[in-house]
């Protein structure tokens, strides 16, 4: 009986371990797929911008940045929640004045919370009305966009940019329009199955659409030699197929089945909770993108400018691609955890939180002692000033302690999104940056005279803010009050 009751508790151990295993990594395989996702699809902007830099002169490149910038900040920010992957795709943006505009930013972060819910309490045919409810939001956004965006040419030169070069950035973003539906309608079906765990379709969606973006570009630019016009349609075009494929297998696919049940005039009455939650993200990651953006403009005004911004601008880029990694961690552990808050599994939720943010940064800590080995090579890839390099090598330090930092606050901000906090994210960074960072980085470079480094150092003191102030919330939350809310409001819900 002892050997019998031995074996078989050593059986279960096995099990248990392979269950863990397989949860690990499927965890992984989340992340990993969610990272490429993310990066393929602004690479597809950046490859059009690439593209138009081969055309001959300098100016193709400065036409197609400030528009790329321009769409970026007014357009595409509006849609997603990531801000830090636009600072990676056009680094010239830091240094354009009309990077401070950007008003919104984030819109499809609401159904990170509410299909991620819904899913987890098994109220599939929410997840449907959910996405319809957003498409409209989408659809009503890009339409404002898209008006906004007709008048390019004279809000440029309002910001005192170059008119040859806003003239033809200006066509650049108007080529644009019919791929900002796609791209808004994209990003809300990604939302919907990441909140399901579907990442395969995802990733060949939006993988095999870049490869044909690739080859459409150059047909468009330099075989039929249409210049910006063919770079900015191809872009346009691109989205479109991946829209299109991402719907096609959402219904034609017999997976979705409970959670898509056709279109609904129900969804109607889901738009005003799908707005409420998406504007305090908006304004939640907007708050952040400025703050990065406002420290290259003040590095304009620091002694010796050229220099500075340049430092500056690689750092927000640096800084930019290492939250690469922290992206689908925030993203896995937003899924995760409003997943099981709609199913009532308030512990999993919390064991989630600890493991995703304990992985997150040591993966950052990882990524920054790379840094701290290789920072000469780095930078090098950027430039090879004399100056700029002494100066990168001289602020890489405090760099190597605002990665870790922004990597901690951004699985916090994925918690701050799973369990539907955005309002409260959204005041956090309003006192983080603008009342801690950026007053501390102005106090620091001009008054201190730390210049660089003293902006740096006030942007990490606001980060340092940020993620005490998130981490505070997550340890002061009472789970279970948030379970028993979720299925209090299960009788308000179409079943």
């Amino acid at each position: 009986m002892l050997i019998r009751t031995v074996g078989t508790t050593a059986q279960r151990t096995r099990e248990l371990v392979t269950v863990n295993a397989n949860a690990q990594l499927q965890k992984i395989t989340f992340v990993v797929s969610v990272v490429l996702i993310n990066m393929t699809f602004y690479s597809i902007l950046l490859v059009s911008v690439m593209f138009t830099g081969h055309l001959g002169h300098d100016v193709y490149l400065a036409r197609a940045t400030l528009g790329n910038s321009w769409a970026n900040v007014t357009g595409y920010a509006f849609l997603v929640r990531s801000s830090h992957a636009l600072r990676v795709l056009s680094p010239a943006n830091s240094l354009s004045a009309n990077s401070i505009i950007a008003p919104f930013t984030g819109m499809s972060g609401a159904l990170e919370t509410l299909c991620g819910q819904a899913y987890g309490a098994r109220l599939y045919r929410m997840l449907g009305l959910y996405l319809q409810s957003s498409l409209i939001m989408s659809a009503a956004v890009s339409v404002l966009i898209s008006v906004l965006w007709c008048f390019t040419e004279p809000l440029l030169l309002l910001l005192r940019q170059d008119p040859e070069v806003s003239r033809a950035a200006a066509s650049f973003v108007a080529a644009q329009i019919p791929g900002l539906f796609a791209f808004s309608f994209l990003q809300c079906l990604l939302r919907y199955l990441q909140t399901q765990s579907v990442v395969t379709p995802l990733v060949v969606c939006s993988v095999a659409p870049f490869a044909i973006h690739v080859a459409l570009a150059h047909l468009l630019v330099n075989v039929m030699g249409l210049g910006l016009a063919g770079a900015a349609a191809a872009i346009s075009a691109t989205f479109w197929i991946s829209c299109l494929m991402l719907l096609a297998y959402v219904l034609r696919s017999g997976e979705f089945a409970e959670t898509w049940k056709g279109f609904s005039v129900d969804a109607f009455k889901y738009v005003l909770p799908t707005v409420k939650l998406a504007t305090p993200s908006a304004v939640m990651v907007c708050l952040e993108y400025w703050a990065f953006e406002l420290l290259v403009l003040i590095a304009g005004l620091l002694p010796n400018s050229t220099v500075s911004t340049s430092l500056i601008a690689m750092c927000s880029s640096t800084e930019a691609i290492a939250y690469m990694i922290t992206f689908g961690f925030s993203a896995a552990v937003s899924t995760r955890v409003s997943n099981e808050i709609g199913a009532g599994n308030v512990d999993r939720a919390k064991n989630a939180v600890s493991v995703t943010l304990k992985l997150s940064v040591f993966l950052a800590v990882s990524f920054v002692l790379l840094l701290a080995s290789g920072h000469r090579l780095w930078a090098g890839l950027f430039s090879g000033s004399a100056a700029i390099l002494s100066e990168f090598a001289a602020i890489t330090p405090l760099m190597m302690v605002s990665i870790v930092l922004d990597s901690a606050q951004g699985v916090l901000s994925g918690v701050a999104r799973g369990c539907g906090w955005q309002h409260l994210a959204a005041v956090t960074n309003l006192v983080a940056f603008y009342f801690v960072g950026m007053p501390l980085a102005i106090f620091f470079a001009f008054k201190l005279k730390f210049y660089t480094r003293g902006l740096w150092a006030g942007l990490i003191c606001g980060l340092t803010c940020q993620a005490c102030s998130l981490l505070l919330i997550t340890l002061r939350t009472k789970w279970s009050k948030l379970a028993e809310a979720m299925q209090e409001e299960k009788a308000n819900y179409v079943a």
